[in-house]
């Protein structure tokens, strides 16, 4: 089995069609689309999808901190909840199956309310953005993040256990860059999540492109098709920037963000790259998967 490899689109803003020229150019088969359901029109963006024999895998929540299921201010979670809701109406208008659910604002680590508040106020919130997301067909993933982005699901066996409180076809999306911060047994997670493994997100151990870092990536590979996974792999790399003279002169990035998308790329410790070099990551991540195939092939 050799798996088909997606992408994220949050990571540079640029033209949609831009990064699907990139992605079918580089032998990827899919996208995990930012959920941003006023920017995507499904009219449009299928015709530009099937002209580059991409297939949308799913969507991404952006949780910002106007999007946030567990917020103090009881109309920020009526927001989030109707975000959510529309973005699954995208996934499914595009033709997708996953949408990927961080539930809380990433970068946000400090609560605002007790554990049992903030729980009960997920399980409620998640359990509207379910019933929609049933009556379109879309699967809802879970997705722990590490402690320096979120203080509320961190670990496989918290996001196992909001799922099981919101439904049984709920399941997790599990991240390489994340579960090897959090977890004790990374490779474990994995297979404790076994079946509820619905998403899989794949950066390096330094969040660079895979094979950018020291995850073992043919054992990785295994340890999915061990436990039966069968989904895409989601390309989610954030170079961070050089600001040393190490760096030496740099491209201008030949692109532009919001204030709102570059604050959430400067979070992550990143910047606005280039084309050539945002290619060049993509270019690695695809031939090192594909290397540690064979390699996990012939061991």
């Amino acid at each position: 089995m050799t798996f088909e490899l997606a992408a994220h689109n949050w990571m540079r803003p640029e033209p949609l069609e831009v990064t699907l020229q990139r992605l079918s150019r580089l032998g990827y088969s899919g996208i995990e689309i930012m959920a941003e359901p006023t920017r995507y029109d499904p009219a449009e963006v299928r015709p530009l999808l099937e002209k580059n024999r991409i297939r949308c895998w799913g969507g991404v929540s952006i949780m910002l901190a106007s999007r946030d299921l567990i917020h103090g201010d009881k109309y920020i979670r009526i927001g989030a909840i109707e975000y959510l809701k529309d973005s699954i109406t995208l996934v499914h208008e595009l033709g997708g199956e996953i949408m990927t659910i961080v539930p809380s604002e990433v970068g946000k680590v400090v609560a605002m309310a007790d554990p049992e508040v903030e729980w009960s106020w997920a399980v409620e919130g998640l359990k509207r953005v379910a019933d929609h997301a049933r009556s379109c067909g879309v699967r809802i993933a879970l997705e722990p993040l590490n402690r320096f982005e979120t203080n509320f699901l961190n670990r496989h066996d918290q996001a196992l256990t909001l799922a099981e409180h919101i439904g049984e076809d709920i399941g997790v999306c599990l991240d390489a860059f994340h579960i090897n911060i959090e977890e004790a047994d990374p490779l474990q997670a994995i297979r404790n999540t076994g079946s509820k493994l619905f998403d899989f997100h794949i950066a390096d151990t330094n969040r660079r492109a895979p094979g950018e870092g020291h995850w073992d990536w043919a054992k990785l590979l295994q340890t999915l098709k061990d436990v039966g996974y069968n989904g895409m792999l989601t390309t989610e790399f954030v170079v961070p920037m050089d600001r040393s003279p190490l760096a030496g002169a740099r491209e201008e990035s030949g692109t532009e963000a919001s204030a709102e998308e570059l604050k959430f790329i400067r979070d992550h410790g990143s910047d606005l790259m280039s084309d050539a070099e945002y290619s060049i990551h993509f270019e690695n991540c695809i031939k090192h998967i594909r290397a540690s195939e064979a390699a996990e092939v012939g061991a």
